[in-house]
């Protein structure tokens, strides 16, 4: 028995699953169920390796639809989307999305709709890539327009001990002094004097970014 599967990909607050399901239905899908994954990159993690995706791997059959809000849901990576589109349609699964109603349908023989069909999943899934990359690139210019506009907010946590103290607790561990003692003689907190220990060249560096 052939069954209407909605797959959703919730990466932020706003993208919930039950708001896509209302999408599906408004859309006059019949939906025979939901499989949804959260926080999950669509750039970095390939469907396949997605536990929601996985399952619909085990899950769809020859017959079997498909449905997505759109097709970045199945991944915002080229060869991931087309591989992942055109393994299903091997299957006989035919794929519909909610916006713009597209069909790729994997049950047709005929090969002029196979030509068709084939050309859009490549431009779709190029769209999707696209789309992940203007993101990043508007991202990336946000956060250079914030760091200058606020350097001392990506600066990291101020340290919360100064050049001399740090210089002493170096001094006192190179003696073999333990670190409640270093803590109390320089003053500077325990965990402080562990994570110089555990790495002076990070604290060194927290220093030079805070000009201390």
């Amino acid at each position: 028995m052939s069954r209407t599967i909605l797959y959703t990909r919730v990466s932020t607050a706003e993208q919930t699953s039950e708001h896509q399901l209302e999408q599906a239905r408004k859309a006059g899908f019949q939906i025979d169920k939901v499989v949804t994954d959260h926080g999950t990159s669509g750039v970095t993690t390939k469907l396949a390796e997605r536990e929601g995706g996985k399952r619909l791997f085990d899950m769809l059959r020859e017959g079997d639809t498909l449905v997505v809000r759109w097709v970045d849901r199945l991944g915002r990576n080229y060869q991931d989307v087309t591989d992942t589109i055109r393994e299903f349609i091997r299957r006989g699964v035919t794929i519909k999305t909610v916006i713009n109603g597209m069909v790729f349908d994997g049950t047709t023989t005929d090969p002029t709709q196979k030509a068709i069909r084939d050309a859009l999943i490549g431009f779709m899934a190029a769209m999707a890539e696209a789309q992940a990359e203007a993101n990043k690139e508007a991202q990336r210019a946000g956060i250079a327009h914030h760091r200058a506009a606020s350097p001392d907010k990506f600066k990291g946590r101020k340290p919360n001990f100064d050049r001399a103290s740090f210089e002493a607790v170096q001094a006192m561990l190179n003696a073999g002094q333990g670190h409640s003692a270093i803590a109390k003689a320089t003053g500077v907190n325990r965990n402080a004097v562990i994570r110089i220990a555990q790495d002076p060249s990070k604290a060194e560096a927290a220093l030079e970014k805070w000009g201390l």
